[in-house]
């Protein structure tokens, strides 16, 4: 029996998913996207809108399509010891490590600071991460309500707020978009296909396919097909609403060259828009912006690492481990934006072009019979391409490899040499033999 739900709870948990994923980078980098890209800002946004809405919206419907009931039990198709490592890595980065961090950072840099000034220094952030931290906290010990909390109370608030912003911008414009800075007149697409990785939004749309999935179960909802259908069209929800607030983004950073110049970052930008719409109240309508943009996403991570790691150490409550990973947040938060930031660019750079490959090949499981010579092989080839390009700005670096990479491999200095040399490795795992343990073991 296929069991529906009204729409209405379909919204609501597509609302729920537009917040969770909408964070404090969502705001900040299709802003500085557009100041970069100027006059080649639509086809920038293309590039951001295929990381940033069509990564996220594919891996929030890949574990209800492969049937699966969490990301360990996704990647274990690969290997159990791949499937730990790179999902307790994954939890790391958009948890306690990088992503959780940011929210904190990015809440006061842009929603705080701006009013307090810069004399309170660090004593100012010290005291509102313990804040923000404790608020997240209090909401995450009961993830139950988060579905109602965020879904019906938070997220209308947050799109109103970003919605009178966008709105002024488009009925008076700041100015036409400006040439485009150095990289981005020709490769502007490129651009903003990597800038999209700095949202985190794919890794976490892992974790977050499964809020979705036990949101729908509390509804009733058992059926897979009927699991998948109310996913999809919660999903394809949250990626419209993101699709469009990027798009208002980017243009707004593109028009606010000719007003302001050339910015540093993205929040600068925002700052700088909101003022001359609305004085002083735009910064506080930013403010208010930023604060619950951050908080629904750090509220979800929250719950979402603090379950894995309770399945991890069942010995710690899930609440034990709720109040350790808000503590740890709290205390990377004070490091800074700028040092978060340039810290978890080698990670995403690793990470993301696996989970790119790991969720096309879910979608294809079926078709290739689940072979785990797929998965290896091309996983396998995707890292190490991956990893010299990671290691290329580091002490660490590979420098022949690295430049013989950059001479004779296609789209490795855009950053996309993964993608020739995964879709080799499929096709090579393909024709590798099957081990006859596979053989006569069913398929997830």
């Amino acid at each position: 029996m296929h069991r529906k739900i009204p729409f209405s709870d379909t919204l609501t948990i597509g609302l729920m998913l537009f917040a969770l994923f909408f964070g404090a980078g969502n705001l900040v980098f299709p802003a500085m996207l557009g100041q970069n890209a100027g006059d080649h800002y639509w086809q920038a946004n293309l590039g951001f809108l295929i990381t940033g809405v069509g990564l996220p919206l594919l891996g929030t419907l890949s574990l209800g399509f492969s049937g699966t009931k969490n990301l360990l039990a996704l990647t274990s198709r690969v290997h159990p010891w791949f499937a730990f490592c790179y999902t307790t890595l994954l939890y790391l980065t958009i948890g306690p490590l990088f992503a959780m961090p940011r929210t904190g950072s990015v809440s006061y840099e842009i929603g705080i600071k701006p009013f307090i000034g810069t004399e309170h220094g660090p004593l100012g952030l010290a005291v509102f991460t313990v804040l923000f931290f404790g608020v997240t906290l209090l909401f995450s010990i009961n993830p139950a309500r988060m579905v109602d909390i965020v879904g019906k109370i938070l997220t209308p608030i947050l799109i109103a707020c970003i919605a009178l912003l966008a709105i002024a911008t488009v009925a008076t414009p700041l100015g036409e978009p400006q040439e485009p800075t150095a990289g981005y007149a020709s490769q502007a697409f490129f651009n903003g296909f990597q800038e999209g990785y700095l949202t985190m939004d794919a890794l976490a749309a892992f974790v977050f396919g499964i809020i979705v999935i036990n949101a729908i179960q509390a509804k009733g909802v058992t059926a897979r097909k009927s699991i998948l259908f109310i996913c999809f069209q919660a999903a394809l929800t949250a990626a419209a609403m993101l699709a469009v607030i990027y798009t208002s983004l980017t243009y707004i950073g593109a028009s606010s060259v000719a007003a302001f110049g050339l910015l540093s970052n993205g929040g600068e930008v925002l700052n700088l828009v909101a003022s001359h719409y609305f004085g002083a109240f735009g910064g506080f309508v930013l403010g208010i912006i930023v604060l619950l943009a951050c908080l629904t996403t750090s509220i979800g991570l929250t719950a979402s690492c603090s379950s894995y790691f309770h399945k991890l150490i069942p010995g710690m409550s899930y609440q034990s481990i709720c109040i350790v990973l808000s503590v740890v947040s709290a205390l990377l938060a004070n490091i800074g934006l700028k040092q978060l930031i340039h810290f978890s660019v080698p990670v995403l750079t690793l990470l993301y072009p696996l989970a790119i490959v790991l969720i096309l090949l879910t979608f294809l499981h079926d078709w290739f019979k689940g072979k785990r010579t797929v998965y290896g092989v091309s996983l396998l080839l995707t890292f190490l391409v991956s990893l010299v390009d990671v290691l290329a700005d580091t002490p660490l670096r590979i420098e022949q490899l690295h430049d013989l990479f950059n001479r004779n491999m296609p789209l490795y200095n855009i950053g996309l040499g993964w993608l020739i040399p995964a879709c080799a490795g499929a096709l090579i795992g393909l024709l590798l033999p099957q081990r006859q343990k596979e053989r006569s073991s069913p398929h997830p």
